[in-house]
């Protein structure tokens, strides 16, 4: 009835880019795309696309990107314009700021969460009527 959904499931036809095993890159990355991280990434992450993190996949730098699915270890802060997903072997040091966050058991996630959403609106300036209220006399 129900079917199990593996997240991380990536393929080499929807990965523009991939960072190996035994890669290890020191600087900024920026790009467009799906990125498939498995090596060690030491700077930050500037991605128009979005980003796996594999279970060897280590960064140490902030990232900002569409979707971001974390099975490794990041160091850094995450900025998201769609989706994090930390899965159970994932582990993030570091503060977040996303519309829709998931985190799984046994996931570790030390820092915070700063959930970003378009669509708030401040009920503190609008009376019972959904009038705004004034402070003009």
């Amino acid at each position: 009835m129900f079917k199990k959904i593996n997240i991380e499931k990536t393929t080499d036809e929807n990965v523009d880019s991939l960072i190996g095993e035994n890669i290890k890159i020191i600087g900024k990355i920026e790009g467009n795309g799906n990125l498939r991280i498995d090596g060690m990434v030491d700077g930050d992450i500037d991605y128009n696309g979005n980003i796996v993190i594999g279970e060897t996949g280590k960064v140490n730098g902030d990232i900002s990107a569409g979707e971001i699915s974390l099975a490794g270890t990041v160091k850094g802060n995450i900025s998201s314009s769609s989706k994090m997903v930390i899965l159970p072997n994932g582990k993030l040091i570091g503060n977040i700021q996303v519309p829709n966050f998931i985190i799984h058991e046994n996931a570790i996630f030390e820092g915070n969460c700063k959930m970003i959403n378009d669509k708030v609106v401040d009920l503190s300036s609008k009376d019972k009527n959904n009038k705004k209220i004034s402070n003009e006399k």
